[in-house]
């Protein structure tokens, strides 16, 4: 397989730290961000590398990175004469690439499994495949929305109304592009996002999303330059990688992250409750994997559609997001073990391994994201959070908000109890330094 980085931009919000040097070519840990780039190729036997700049940024992109062969790979420079967006300048040179073939934006600092993204590309035989991730600043990202199988259903580009309520599922700037795309790209200047895969969508060519919780982060401001820098400094980004298990805080929904309402069922309901972003923001920064596992038997009962869930989810996500708070995943389990209520959905009335405190969700979230469940803990306002949480081996935190453990179903109890899910999350990090 080969590789174009499209490497063209202009780089205006950055041009106070960078001057007059490419994005692509800033330092980051001592080497170029493209040259990160580069090495990630090499480690998964991509050796083709074409890169597409501004004719003007040639020859220092020449002299910073010449042919390639002290890295073990072939560099091609295709130099632009007019900007030709992130599509346009790969247009002229499609015959060359082969069958299938990765993309990536120059000013994206990535460290992920490049294996694993063409293995899911080519299971599902896609035109492409956009690798997409949880957005640490969403409201100036381009989002998406996938289906159950990972078709990507609706484009949201930036910039949205402030009343457009979407699910923290944002492009990363690295693709996997097959052929079949090419009726798409035109020559001349366009744009993947706003031009090529709107096209595909519509004529029935529906691009993936492969989602995964990696290092994915563009340097397109002189603070996300520097958080990726402090990334480096502190091997953040290393650890990001699929072969590293990482640590994670399952928080339950309702009466943890908001409000309790009865068998809520419509997105304008959700309500944060007063410290959840915090908590959130702050197991986001600690470098936890921030996780929802929540029952949801609205479903079951036929009270609440699956297209309503998400919006309600989105609503969530974008209330979080608003207080510079991520999720990383939302799991949740649509089945209810009684049956008899008027309306319910028969096939969703079933005993489960999903429903919480059975450990369904969770596993899936562990086999899913790689957690390591031994540094994890799960934070919920219910006996039966406490209880899913033990019988995983998680370390578990009562709160007083919500339930605040009057449920009385299990007889587990926490390691802790705080008086909201903030305290709690400052607990969990407390006990482990």
């Amino acid at each position: 397989m080969k590789a174009v980085i499209v490497a063209g931009g202009e780089g205006r919000r950055i041009r106070s730290v960078a001057r007059a040097m490419p994005k692509p070519l800033l330092d980051v840990g001592g080497r170029s961000i493209v040259e990160h780039q580069i090495l990630l190729l090499k480690r998964y036997e991509i050796n083709e590398i074409h890169l597409t700049v501004r004719g003007r940024d040639l020859a220092v992109f020449r002299d910073n990175l010449g042919g390639g062969e002290s890295r073990g790979v072939r560099l091609r420079y295709h130099a632009e004469r007019e900007p030709l967006g992130t599509a346009g300048g790969i247009a002229p040179i499609l015959a060359r690439l082969g069958k299938h073939f990765l993309v990536l934006y120059g000013d994206v600092m990535v460290n992920m499994d490049l294996g694993a993204l063409v293995r899911f590309h080519r299971s599902k035989r896609a035109a492409t495949t956009l690798v997409v991730h949880p957005s640490d600043h969403p409201l100036d990202s381009d989002l998406v929305e996938l289906d159950d199988e990972g078709r990507i259903k609706v484009f949201r580009p930036k910039p949205r109304p402030a009343s457009a309520w979407c699910r923290n599922v944002g492009n990363a700037g690295i693709y996997v592009v097959s052929q079949k795309l090419a009726e798409f790209i035109s020559s001349g200047p366009s744009d993947f996002l706003r031009d090529v895969f709107p096209r595909a969508l519509a004529a029935g060519k529906a691009p993936y999303g492969y989602r995964t919780r990696e290092y994915l982060r563009d340097i397109g401001t002189p603070q996300r330059l520097a958080s990726v820098r402090a990334d480096w400094a502190t091997r953040r980004i290393e650890r990001c990688h699929l072969d590293f298990a990482l640590p994670a805080i399952f928080f339950d929904r309702d009466g943890t992250l908001c409000d309790i309402v009865p068998l809520l069922r419509q997105s304008r309901d959700v309500r944060l409750l007063p410290g959840a972003a915090e908590a959130i923001r702050r197991t986001n920064e600690a470098g936890y994997l921030a996780v929802v596992a929540t029952n949801q038997p609205v479903i079951a009962r036929g009270l609440c559609s699956l297209e309503e869930l998400e919006r309600i989810h989105a609503q969530l996500e974008s209330l979080l997001c608003e207080q510079g708070a991520r999720l990383d995943a939302v799991y949740y389990c649509p089945h209810h073990p009684d049956a008899g209520y008027p309306g319910e959905v028969p096939e969703l009335k079933t005993a489960c391994d999903c429903r919480k405190p059975e450990g369904g969700l969770v596993r899936r979230a562990a086999r899913d994201l790689n957690i390591d469940l031994s540094r994890s803990a799960f934070v919920g306002d219910s006996t039966m959070d406490v209880e899913c949480g033990k019988r995983l081996g998680l370390r578990t935190i009562l709160i007083e908000t919500g339930e605040a453990g009057r449920d009385g179903k299990y007889a587990a109890r926490p390691d802790a109890r705080c008086p909201d899910v903030a305290d709690a999350v400052r607990s969990i990090l407390q006990h482990v330094a």
